[in-house]
């Protein structure tokens, strides 16, 4: 009996411990999950200006407009911040997109993500 009681005393100054280093812990994987979801923002975002940009170079090539088609090439929500230059010389034409890059921190600013796309002019 005193063994029980010496072994449940021993105890009980850990219990609560892996709790309270847990609670410790979770900002931490809080913001490593933001960073990783801000991450996957910004090359999602580089990805859909590179669509944006060969559809606005193919338009442009037809001289049919290239911002519309830029617009037109990217997701809804990132449609708004979309803009696509052409640069006409000789033969061919080189169209730029630019897209806002969202954050989910409210007041962080990444830029914008630029791609540039060449085609050769229809005749």
């Amino acid at each position: 009996m005193p063994y029980a009681r010496a072994r449940r005393d021993r105890r009980r100054p850990d219990r609560g411990q892996v709790a309270i280093e847990y609670l410790g812990f979770i900002p931490i994987l809080m913001l490593l999950a933001l960073a990783v979801i801000q991450i996957g923002l910004v090359a999602y975002t580089a990805q859909q200006a590179g669509t944006a940009a060969r559809a606005g170079a193919r338009a442009a090539s037809l001289r049919l407009g290239a911002e519309q088609a830029c617009a037109n090439a990217v997701s809804d929500w990132l449609a708004g911040g979309t803009s696509c230059p052409a640069s006409y010389s000789g033969k061919e034409v080189t169209v730029t997109a630019g897209v806002d890059i969202p954050s989910i921190v409210p007041g962080w600013n990444f830029g914008r993500a630029h791609k540039t796309a060449t085609m050769p002019l229809d005749h």
